[in-house]
Order: structure tokens, then sequence, then C-alpha cells
């Protein structure tokens, strides 16, 4: 009797395995096929590989949240000191480093007896980089490189002409192993930056066209508006991304 239920078990809970197998295995092709929710295409312009076919694939929008940590490291990349980011450090001029000379003596006097120096201080360069490290990644971009670059920052701000604002943050630098993102030709007489990430900034009409601009040739600043980073003086930047066009998939 007892073997007559134990096949009736079993024998009922095959439909239950094959149902649970294929639920899995569906979930697992959907996650797979699974692509952008946006595509910009560009050409590049005035570096070194000029006129290279770039692609930006958007799987999908950066959360407030995410937003906000990335934000967070700039602005803030010394929490446990009362660090005030680059902003702050600008407005305290001399108060701040009088602070920053305090902490080092009270660090070092500690250090005398056996604890060691006190780390320096993060720059929001370092902490915004740390940061992007640890986010996901939400897009990528691609260009003639053997290997593309991971977006962990993507941003839309609609424009009220029916245009918008993307900004893109990747974890590493542009041409990090090349030159093919050098600033040159109008670029080359720019003010070029040495962050270990690159910001990028497009903005597009309503026809979801327009241009681009990278943190290659130019400082990142924080948009209060739109509560994110963004490059500091777009409109006198030299264009990176040209004929940039928005394709929905």
């Amino acid at each position: 009797m007892r073997s007559l239920n134990l096949v009736s078990v079993r024998r009922a809970a095959l439909p239950l395995c094959a149902g649970l197998a294929l639920a899995v295995a569906l979930v697992e092709v959907q996650a797979q096929s699974t692509g952008p929710v946006v595509t910009y295409t560009a050409t590049s312009a005035n570096v070194g590989g000029a006129g290279d076919s770039i692609k930006i694939d958007i799987l999908r929008w950066s959360t407030d949240a995410e937003r906000d940590a990335l934000l967070a490291a700039w602005t803030n990349p010394n929490p446990q000191a009362g660090g005030r980011g680059r902003g702050g450090a600008a407005a305290g001029g001399a108060n701040g480093a009088g602070q920053a000379a305090a902490a080092g003596r009270g660090g070092g006097g500690r250090g005398g007896r056996g604890g060691g120096a006190p780390a320096p201080p993060r720059t929001p360069e370092a902490a915004l980089a740390d940061e992007l490290g640890k986010a996901q990644a939400v897009g990528h971009l691609w260009s003639s490189e053997v290997t593309g670059y991971a977006v962990h920052s993507a941003i839309r701000l609609p424009e009220p002409d029916g245009g918008e604002r993307i900004l893109l943050i990747t974890d590493r630098r542009l041409g990090v192993w090349n030159d093919l993102w050098k600033p040159a030709g109008a670029a080359a007489s720019g003010a070029p930056t040495d962050y270990d990430f690159s910001v990028i900034e497009l903005r597009l009409n309503a026809k979801g066209e327009g241009e681009g601009k990278i943190s290659l040739t130019g400082p990142v600043a924080v948009d209060s508006t739109a509560k994110t980073l963004a490059l500091e003086n777009y409109a006198a930047m030299p264009v990176i991304l040209k004929s940039v066009k928005r394709k929905t998939n």
C-alpha cells in the first residue's frame, strides 16, 4: 500500500516538475532576449579616431537612488570625516584647509603611539570612481575598439521643446588604452582632464537628433536642477559625438 502511494506521489509530481522547469526556461529565454530600451548612434569627431562609428545601448535608466549615490560620492567623498566634497572645499577656503590640517595633526599624534599615519582624504574623483565600481551596468558604449565601455549611470532629462538631455557615466575613461579618444583638431587646444571615468552629455532635438560632448575636454560639475553630474561648461566644449541619432527599440 505504501509503495502504491509513493508511486502515485511521484507520478503526480512529474507534471509539476515539468511545469517548473518550463517556467524557469521561459524566464531565462526572456532574460537573454531583453535588449536595450534605446540606442544612440553617432560618429566621433575632434579626437584621434575621428570618423569612428559609435553605438550606445541603454538597457535601462538609472533609478533616483542610483543617481543620488553617485552624486553623494562626488559632493561628500569623505563622509566619516565630515568632508563636503569639491563644492564644500571651495566654499570653505582657508577654513576647510585649517580643519584638514587639524585633523592631520590629531591623527599624526595618535599614529605616533602605534596607530600609523591617517589615510589621506579621498578626492571627489576618487570617491566617484569607487562608487562607479560598485554600481550596476545599465548600458554599453561600442566603437571600433575590441571591447566596449560599461555605462554605470544613464539619466534622461526631457526638455520643454520636446528634446532631451542624456547624461551618461562610464566606469573607465574613454581611450584609456589607446589614442582613439585623444582630443585632436578643435579639441586639442582645450582643457583636457585626467578623470578615470567619462561623463557623456548628449543633447537631442524633438526628432531625436543632435550632438554629444565628453569630459575628455572639460571638467565635471553638479547640475543642481537635475541633481546629477554634468559637463561644467557644455556650450564652450568641442563636439566629440556628431550626427547623434536616437533609435527606440
